[in-house]
């Protein structure tokens, strides 16, 4: 408690609070920014929560504006609404944006996403392409910016990487925890059908990591089930190039371990995913087959540059702090512990009451799958 109240003396100290929970394992590229945010955050210093149960938050991150129901949310810019009009005028509130519905095909995304960002003094988006989508909606430029996703170097790296030489098959990969048919199975499909051929069954091979679509049958391609973390990466460094197909990718975190592990990319001009991999790799439109055997003729150039990859979590999360201290008045923060309104004394106390009974239940939860691994491995045993 004493070093809390020293915290809260600093002149750079901020709570922030984040509209996500975070799931261990696998779970994609949004639960790996949130870990990796909270991360740096609380080294450098600050308090992170993810509800809005206290009175004395100074910014809040909005990752997902949609229900819990849909997605791993903790809140949404309506209960921002209710916190900055009853708890806390002065908070300030960033949403991130990385969804939009030229990604899976849907039709209300761009249109929910553009009315939540009502709530936010300022919205960051992982890449250009994403950015420009929404402010020809009509979204103000002005309270925009662009911060380019990244994987945490000290597990995606390129120590101990295979490296490929003329005399083996090379090996191809990639990996996706959504099973979406635009993940790029299109291609995945075309490109198992190619190790069946003369030119391409000596030469190649092919794995996919994590969950695949029902809508092809893959003949040649070695699937393996979702990994996380040093498994994943492990499993990344024993293949020597790289291919992303998946179609109006707002950011992806897959092609990003990869090249971080070493691994030349072949990527579709598509979306967000040419931001983060020109320079690093080849692109292909319609011309797929031909493009394999370039990348593949110019793997040692592509892996000498890779050495020089940028885009990492610290470099993210760095851009993020910055992003927050410069929005975060310390002038004003004298004024964030006054709640004037009988609605957010109520307000904070039905969050603190969902934030206990939340991690009761997941307590809870927790100990029924360690007492049931446990009867498995002792049946087993």
């Amino acid at each position: 408690m004493e070093w809390l109240n020293l915290k809260k003396c600093l002149k750079n100290y901020m709570k922030i609070s984040i509209g996500s929970k975070i799931v261990e394992g696998p779970w994609g590229g949004g639960n790996l920014f949130v870990k990796n945010l909270a991360r740096y955050l609380m080294n450098n210093g600050h308090d992170v929560i993810f509800d809005l149960s206290e009175p004395d938050i100074d910014l809040i991150l909005l990752t997902d504006p949609r229900s819990r129901k849909e997605s791993s949310s903790t809140f949404n810019h309506l209960e921002i609404n209710k916190y900055k009009k009853y708890v806390n005028s002065n908070v300030k509130v960033v949403q991130r944006i990385n969804e939009c519905d030229e990604r899976k095909g849907t039709e209300f995304i761009n249109d929910f996403y553009l009315k939540a960002s009502q709530s936010a003094d300022h919205v960051v988006f992982v890449s250009s392409w994403l950015k420009n989508i929404y402010t020809n909606l009509g979204m103000e430029e002005d309270k925009t910016s662009v911060i380019l996703s990244g994987s945490n170097k000290s597990i995606f790296n390129s120590n101990d990487a295979d490296i490929w030489d003329d005399t083996k098959r090379i090996k191809l990969l990639t990996h996706h925890w959504s099973s979406h048919v635009n993940k790029g199975f299109k291609i995945y499909k075309h490109l198992d059908d190619l190790i069946e051929t003369d030119l391409w069954k000596e030469k190649i091979e092919f794995s996919y990591i994590g969950n695949v679509s029902g809508d092809y049958e893959f003949k040649n391609m070695k699937i393996i089930p979702p990994l996380a973390g040093e498994e994943l990466a492990a499993v990344i460094k024993k293949h020597h190039i790289y291919v992303t197909a998946s179609i109006n990718e707002p950011s992806g975190n897959h092609h990003i371990e990869a090249a971080q592990c070493g691994l030349p990319v072949l990527y579709i001009d598509s979306g967000g995913i040419p931001e983060y991999c020109d320079g690093y790799g080849v692109s292909f439109k319609d011309n797929f087959e031909k493009k394999l055997h370039e990348i593949i003729e110019d793997y040692n150039f592509y892996k000498e540059k890779l050495k020089e990859y940028p885009f990492s979590a610290e470099k993210m999360c760095k851009e993020f702090f910055d992003l927050f201290e410069e929005l975060v008045k310390l002038d004003e923060k004298s004024q964030r512990n006054s709640i004037s309104h009988i609605y957010g004394y109520l307000f904070i106390l039905k969050n603190k009451f969902l934030k206990l009974f939340r991690d009761i239940v997941y307590l809870k939860f927790r100990n029924y799958l360690t007492i049931k691994i446990r009867n498995v491995l002792k049946t087993n045993g």
